[in-house]
């Protein structure tokens, strides 16, 4: 039943796809939800160096021979990281599928298309997504306000910006930000989507390599314990709300550049959360979906859990919805 172009078309089972998430996507995670029938990413750029990542591709494929995908983040910076070199080790480590966030996906297409290797593209505007159409992308991934990490500077949620980005797109498009459950996944797909990336639900998960105490934040969060930091700087940022965040966001309400926020900001600091479970050491991105995560399966028995309740939903209650509505 729940059978779409994206699944046809990336060689998955399910349509659910796991972000890349800095610090988080690793190949214990990725794994497990490739395993599950999803689509696990790792993230390229937590390697600390292009071997690294070859290690952490070969370390995945000793967890799962299902197919499983690399985040590669393309952010403007004083010295960048050698992205030439991390899209060598994914080709060269056999690696179907690479999510492409941040810039133009356009320089690194020909290569990666040269190596048999489809692109997910990762967008926060329809302008975005038909951008990344026109340079050839396989997909593209629409993320709304609600979610965690950058959603862009037009605060569009995911209700507005999935069915007007699926009434301009023709390639397999997948929904992101403020899906958790079977609800946000038929939801996604009744708006136009063929699946749905989660990256805050996985992040909460047994095989998520954080501490186990930020886990259980974001169990005992709600929808409103988010911050949104870099508002003024023109490069929105939603991350969990804590004494860093507040301290960031009043720092901003009072004229501060990024320079007066910069060492609290640090991804250093936001590492040390997940690692330590200091949840007030620094920043660390989490979605408005938290409000809707109350516990912290195994990745098989959430992507089971959300296609079995999918398909009773469209199955029984929509179904059974329809039915009347004709009956009247």
């Amino acid at each position: 039943m729940l059978r779409t172009r994206f699944t046809e078309a990336f060689g998955v089972e399910h349509p659910i796809v796991q972000g890349g998430m800095m610090w988080v996507g690793r190949a214990e995670l990725a794994a497990a939800v490739s395993e599950a029938g999803g689509l696990g990413i790792i993230t390229g750029l937590t390697q600390p160096t292009p071997q690294a990542l070859r290690e952490e591709i070969a370390r995945t494929r000793d967890l799962t021979d299902k197919p499983f995908g690399v985040n590669l983040t393309i952010l403007p910076s004083i010295t960048p990281p050698p992205y030439a070199e991390y899209r060598q080790a994914i080709i060269d480590g056999g690696v179907p599928i690479v999510e492409i966030a941040g810039g133009n996906p356009a320089t690194h297409l020909p290569f990666l298309k040269d190596a048999g290797i489809k692109v997910l593209h990762k967008c926060t505007s329809v302008k975005h997504a038909l951008k990344a159409q026109q340079v050839g992308v396989d997909a593209v991934s629409i993320d709304g306000f609600e979610c965690a990490g950058h959603p862009g500077e037009n605060d569009t949620p995911g209700l507005v910006l999935i069915p007007a980005a699926a009434r301009e797109i023709e390639i397999p498009m997948i929904a992101s930000g403020g899906i958790a459950d079977a609800r946000g996944l038929v939801a996604a797909m009744a708006l136009g989507a063929d699946g749905v990336n989660m990256g805050t639900r996985f992040l909460c998960t047994v095989e998520s390599p954080i501490a186990h105490v930020v886990k259980e934040q974001i169990v005992a969060n709600t929808e409103l314990d988010t911050k949104l930091i870099f508002r003024t700087l023109n490069n929105t940022a939603r991350v969990a709300d804590n004494a860093v965040s507040r301290q960031v966001v009043e720092i901003e309400r009072g004229g501060g550049t990024f320079d007066d926020v910069r060492e609290l900001v640090a991804g250093a600091r936001g590492r040390k959360v997940y690692e330590e479970g200091d949840l007030d050491a620094g920043i660390w991105s989490v979605g408005q979906c938290q409000g809707l995560i109350h516990d912290i399966p195994t990745c098989a028995d959430l992507v089971s859990r959300i296609v079995r309740e999918a398909e009773a939903l469209i199955a029984g209650r929509l179904a059974k919805s329809i039915v009347e509505t004709v009956a009247r």
